[in-house]
């Protein structure tokens, strides 16, 4: 007889291989075909709601690891909070607008700009974004993510540009929108004013240059022998073009000035500062000559420009640093933001020597006109500096320095006329409402606290075309700015039926109401803005177009979620529209992840090679590997990806994959509701089972409901690799494969691992998506068994199954049996022993030890997996391994010397009992006999 057949061995239709990247597909299709999202809304409608507003990705390149990261992390929160019971719809969106679209168009159709017409333009733009909308959008249901996919907010969608217009037109109305001529980040390559939140620093190598100030006015402070031939104040900068728009010297009130004599001249600086500026000039033969002076005795001193005809006047700021340089600040207005803010407390003009290329004007002189500030400027200001006299000392040095984030070019100061909501009328609401929200991790409040308290005005104005308009007009007689309700309400009704091409398509009188008349003058004739809204302000005003406008409800979001540079990006712009208009934060918590780095802790980067594309892991993998990955680092600070990574991830997965294997091919028999077993007619070690998988449930539901899902998966992964199948499941497969088909014992073990399995499947749902689909689908039918894993609800507790003494006595047991399992593998290196089973194992033990050993004595041989276990009372003498961790215990291992059942393996003495089954052990020949009569 072919006694392995009649072994209960597992059966299943549930893949040896994964092969995830075939059969994903395949659970897709299944959830596209059973509209599984909207069921899982429809099972929630009424409920509390959880809404989860989606940061919008520019449609703009393909998707990236980053990317796939914070699609899974919001895809896994939403999967839990349904699950749990809440509404959660979800509704993606993309950022559509702006520079990053019209310069990828532009570069990749090698077009002039200059020579198309704006509807031309924005239409190759419109074309370009809904391309790789669909490009990120396939890539985004492949990992897995469910959504509102058919119905994603686009911020092209002329509803979403309408509501957009309307939170302008609001913050028009209450007074925080005005126009003014401020000194802002521009981009001389994509022509146009920056966000902070589009400045990315790299580094840059500059020129660092000290330059001479020639004396006119010194107010009284001047050294003997010094005059106006040999007398300077000097300054550093490492912005040489910038010299043209000098208009004053900056000191620092409380600083301490000083006169220098270095051969024949006079040098004015900061007393602190003399001896590195000086060496800076290579300057080392000099001597201080006068008493040191505060810079507010200071201020009102005169110096002559050093090339121009101009004089540069001494005045007073608080941003004056001992860092570096001189401690004496070259001030240009119109090129740097405190340089700005102190020149208008002073009068000072604002002179910006430079057009909207980066080109020097004939203001900065007829030989300077024509020259670029980023290629050719600097070297040539230098060279006049050092005919005239005035150089110093110069060299280079490298720092970092603020960058355009599209054109990867350095950005200047200048200052232009621009639109700017005025934060400072609204930052007190807006710093409280960031108080009133949840930051997870914590430090997200102060950093978005502080960025917002030391913000200037919102520069919201863009000298592009592909985007919102500014919905402004200018009368032709007076040339004042007009924006009224009425002219609001006709572009607004405009932009509805058009969308934004009509501000393009359409004269100004085509977009005012009929006989519109100037409220400033009564004038007719108007002419419209040109400028486009900052796409932050698009991006930023998505909470009235996607939530508010569709159902009140919706809004505040329950979570924003973004990488951390959305500090000063995303979270921010969305908090000052919605203060401004709502007074209150348009999210209730806020949820920060770090960025992904290659495996040795670098950023990753195409020409490093160090970058892992989530369609490479897909392909090769499977997304749930992917998703796997996401779950297991602790997202609060920068996670590290590698193909090792990976690798490790694709074996934590088969892991976890083989256990539910298991699970099932256990199951194929078994019936849920008929086939059961009482819980008090289980064995004590099913029991404990069950005690594991209740506080296994616990910790996982803790760990999701804090967003600390890589504790989820560290306690995932432990209880199927250790719990389950080197202990629990190793322990019971003996009854499960030998025992009666129907037994109790054997039945016990199957209600134990099916309550295991339809726990544990929806434990991992949220990050295993396909995974558990698959599961579920092979798990035994039930009646009103859920269509699919997602239309499931969370795992209830079972406080029947906590029980603190059963714990308490198979911590001890169990660890008992580690003892026993280090002294078998021991002995199997020794070779005494091949398999376990091939072991009698001798216990000697005292005191309590052997108490515990004399109570679970029948047991002991399954606990272990080993045919035979003997219990000796007493120690002395005894050979075998000391335990390490059970006192009073040492392990002697012995081979069996009782023949091996050929059915079961266990060597015992009853084998050749049965006349019928001379082979086998007498249990086995009992539970031939009894199918025998089943059958």
């Amino acid at each position: 007889m072919d006694y392995g057949k009649t072994l209960h061995l597992p059966q299943t239709e549930f893949p040896m291989r994964g092969n995830l990247p075939k059969r994903e597909p395949q659970w897709l299709d299944f959830w596209q075909e059973h509209d599984i999202y909207k069921k899982r809304l429809a099972q929630r409608e009424g409920a509390e709601s959880f809404v989860l507003h989606d940061g919008p990705p520019y449609a703009n390149g393909y998707l990236h690891i980053g990317h796939a990261m914070n699609k899974t992390l919001k895809d896994i929160i939403m999967k839990y909070k349904t699950m749990r019971g809440y509404y959660t719809p979800y509704r993606p969106g993309w950022d559509t607008h702006g520079l990053p679209i019209e310069h990828a168009v532009i570069k990749n159709t090698g077009l002039n700009r200059a020579e198309m017409s704006p509807l031309e333009l924005r239409a190759k733009c419109l074309a370009y974004a809904k391309e790789f909308i669909e490009i990120q959008k396939k890539d985004f249901i492949r990992f897995g993510v469910m959504g509102d996919w058919d119905r994603p907010y686009l911020t092209f969608d002329p509803k979403l540009e309408d509501r957009e217009l309307a939170v302008f037109g609001e913050m028009a109305k209450k007074g925080y929108i005005y126009k003014g001529r401020k000194t802002v980040y521009w981009c001389p390559v994509c022509e146009t004013a920056l966000a902070e939140a589009e400045i990315e620093y790299a580094d840059k190598k500059s020129f660092s240059i000290f330059v001479k100030f020639p004396l006119i006015d010194a107010r009284g402070f001047l050294p003997e022998g010094a005059n106006e031939d040999n007398a300077f104040c000097v300054i550093w900068t490492t912005t040489p073009w910038t010299l043209p728009a000098n208009m004053a010297i900056a000191m620092h009130p409380e600083i301490d000035y000083v006169w220098i004599k270095a051969g024949e001249e006079y040098y004015l600086m900061a007393q602190d500062l003399v001896e590195s500026a000086l060496g800076a000039c290579k300057i080392a033969d000099y001597e201080v000559v006068s008493e040191p002076k505060k810079g507010q005795e200071l201020e009102g001193m005169v110096f002559h420009h050093p090339f121009l005809e101009r004089t540069s006047s001494v005045i007073l700021g608080e941003h004056v640093t001992l860092d570096a340089g001189t401690g004496c600040v070259h001030t240009a207005p119109g090129h740097g933001v405190e340089d700005f803010e102190v020149g208008k407390k002073y009068g000072l003009d604002i002179l910006s020597p430079v057009d909207d290329k980066g080109n020097l004007t004939a203001e900065a002189g007829e030989d300077l006109a024509g020259l670029n500030v980023l290629d050719g400027a600097d070297v040539a200001v230098i060279k006049k500096l050092a005919h005239a006299g005035k150089l110093l000392g110069k060299s280079t040095l490298h720092h970092q320095f603020a960058h355009c984030w599209r054109s990867k070019n350095p950005v200047i100061y200048r200052a232009t006329e621009q639109w700017f909501a005025s934060v400072d009328d609204f930052r007190d609401d807006a710093l409280k409402a960031v108080n009133d929200t949840e930051f997870i991790p914590s430090w997200g409040r102060e950093r978005l606290y502080n960025m917002v308290a030391d913000r200037q005005d919102w520069c919201i104005s863009r000298q592009r075309v592909w985007g919102v308009p500014i919905p402004i007009f200018y009368c032709n007689d007076c040339h004042e700015a007009v924006i009224t309700d009425e002219t609001m309400a006709t572009v607004r009704a405009k932009v509805r039926e058009e969308g934004t091409d009509a501000w393009w398509k359409y004269e100004a009188k085509d977009l005012l109401p009929e006989n519109f008349a100037c409220p400033h003058c009564g004038g007719h004739e108007f002419t419209k803005e040109s400028n486009i809204m900052d796409v932050w302000f698009d991006s930023g005003s998505t909470w009235s177009g996607v939530l508010e406008q569709e159902d009140s409800e919706l809004y505040p979001a329950s979570m924003y979620l973004e990488g951390s540079d959305q500090h000063r990006g995303w979270f921010q712009s969305s908090l000052l529209t919605s203060v401004a208009v709502n007074g209150h934060a348009p999210y209730k918590t806020v949820l920060t992840h770090g960025f992904t780095m290659d495996g040795e802790g670098r950023k990753m980067s195409k020409s490093l090679g160090n970058t892992v594309a989530p369609q490479e892991i897909i392909n090769q993998f499977g997304a749930d590997v992917m998703r796997l990955w996401v779950s297991s680092a602790d997202y609060q600070s920068d996670v590290r990806l590698s193909p090792k990574i990976v690798k490790q991830m694709s074996d934590v997965y088969r892991k976890i994959r083989n256990t539910f294997r298991f699970l099932l091919g256990n199951l194929s028999d078994f019936r849920p509701g008929v086939d059961d077993v009482a819980y008090e007619q289980l064995e004590e070690i099913d029991r404990w089972a069950l005690l594991r998988l209740e506080e296994v449930r616990e910790k996982v539901t803790q760990a999701y409901e804090n967003y600390e899902f890589h504790v989820m998966y560290h306690v995932i992964h432990n209880y199927c690799t250790v719990d389950l199948s080197a202990m629990y499941l190793d322990i019971v497969k003996d009854r499960l494969y030998a025992e009666t088909a129907t037994s109790v014992t054997r039945r016990a073990a199957q209600t134990v691992l099916y309550q295991i399995l339809q726990t544990l499947v929806r434990l991992i749902a949220p990050v295993l998506s396909f995974t558990a689909e698959e599961i579920w689908q092979a798990m035994p039918a039930v009646d009103a068994k859920a269509e699919s894993v997602h239309l499931t609800d969370w795992p209830e507790a079972a406080a029947e199954h906590r029980d603190a003494e059963l714990g308490q006595r198979w911590e001890k047991r169990l660890t008992l049996r580690t003892d026993i399992l280090k002294a078998l593998e021991a002995a199997r290196q020794d070779k005494v022993i091949g398999h376990p089973l091939d072991a009698k194992v001798v216990l000697h033990a005292a005191g309590e030890t052997y108490d515990e050993l004399m109570r679970i004595v029948d047991d002991l041989a399954a606990l272990a997996i080993v045919s035979e276990v003997e219990v000796v009372e007493g120690t002395a003498g005894a050979a075998g391994m000391k335990a390490e961790t059970t006192p009073d215990l040492i392990c002697e291992i012995q081979k069996s010397t009782a023949p091996k059942c050929e059915r079961c393996w266990i060597h015992s003495e009853t084998v050749g009992d049965s006349a019928e089954h001379p082979t086998v052990c007498a249990r086995c020949a009992r539970v031939l006999a009894e199918e025998s009569v089943q059958e």
